[in-house]
């Protein structure tokens, strides 16, 4: 190790964030932090911080527009990140059609602030090691994530 170079974290970490509805002011908030803690404290490389980023954004943002918010639960051990979106929101009624690049139930209102594009769960697929969405109406959405290290 050179000089100045500090050595990763090592063991597993478990994170908990609770997600406000509707408050695009703090909406990425969480997915920045975790990408900050990954590079520094974690020593990940870059492409997996990113992909870890982009992954856990569009997650984030859909709970804001279409779940009333939620919590994420994050467990980084030395071999995946795992990642766990949960909320008590509408439900998805057919996840085979969300996942479908461009489709979107946004407002017309949320899509004249640049979100609602329909690429949320599409990307999160691209940029996850692993995907799994379940969904019940009327009762909430459990989105879980892996990348693997």
């Amino acid at each position: 190790m050179s000089s100045g170079e500090k050595p990763a974290y090592t063991g597993t970490m478990k994170l908990h964030y609770d997600v406000n509805a509707s408050d695009f002011s703090k909406a990425g908030v969480v997915s920045g932090e975790v990408k900050k803690l990954l590079k520094v404290k974690r020593g990940v490389p870059a492409e997996v911080v990113r992909n870890v980023a982009i992954a856990m954004y569009e997650a984030e943002i859909n709970m804001v527009i279409h779940a009333n918010g939620g919590h994420i639960d994050i467990e980084i051990t030395e071999k995946e990140i795992t990642i766990i979106f949960a909320d008590k929101g509408p439900g998805i009624p057919d996840i085979a059609k969300a996942q479908q690049a461009g489709f979107s139930t946004a407002c017309e209102n949320i899509r004249s602030l640049g979100f609602g594009a329909g690429m949320g769960i599409p990307n999160m697929k691209k940029y996850a090691d692993f995907l799994d969405i379940k969904s019940e109406v009327g009762v909430g959405t459990t989105v879980t994530m892996k990348i693997f290290l």
